[in-house]
């Protein structure tokens, strides 16, 4: 199995596509929410930026890859939910996982850190853990706007304890996924 390690914020929602989830909110504000106070999703996050959609179309097209979403949107939605989301945004493919929250995680992933853990080494850990539990997985990448990656790999290793080996950094935040090289990078990945 192929998989992408899925960041959205700085990734496919970029930052002109930011506070639109406020902006849809108030367009929709006569909509009845839920009497559990659950908000719909297709109110709680932003929208996707749709050329970056049309990128990571074409790499799951092209791979066969499945999504993992390791964003922090995963704290706001279930998979079911997120999977909504994806399609309605305009995703080919609906995520088959989200990764861990660290909280979940067993405390053996967090012994160097000493409770100093950045967002980067948290998210680092999270892939870790859950490509430990999918034995199934031959190929992966992640791709997110914060720095998973090392920078002196280890030959054979795909990750050390600085970070991921299979890591594309997507700098520009306002361009997100379909920056150039982009795409090729996660494609070697993911051949």
């Amino acid at each position: 199995m192929k998989v992408v390690f899925l960041d959205n914020d700085g990734v496919i929602c970029l930052p002109k596509n930011w506070g639109s989830r406020f902006k849809k909110t108030k367009a929709y504000s006569n909509v009845v929410f839920g009497l559990d106070g659950n908000i719909p999703v297709e109110f709680r996050f932003d929208n996707f930026d749709k050329k970056a959609i049309k990128v990571l179309n074409e790499i799951l097209t092209e791979t066969g890859a499945e999504i993992v979403v390791s964003s922090d949107w995963r704290h706001h939605a279930t998979l079911e939910e997120m999977g909504e989301y994806y399609t309605s945004q305009g995703i080919i493919k609906k995520p088959i996982g989200l990764t861990p929250k660290t909280e979940d995680i067993d405390s053996k992933w967090w012994s160097r850190f000493k409770n100093q853990a950045l967002l980067e080494d948290e998210r680092v850990i999270e892939i870790r853990y859950w490509l430990e539990h999918h034995p199934e997985v031959t190929h992966w990448v992640a791709v997110d706007d914060l720095n998973l990656g090392v920078y002196e790999p280890i030959s054979g290793d795909i990750f050390n304890e600085d970070g991921l080996i299979n890591f594309v950094h997507t700098r520009k935040l306002d361009e997100g996924i379909k920056q150039t090289g982009i795409k090729e990078k996660i494609l070697n990945f993911l051949k």
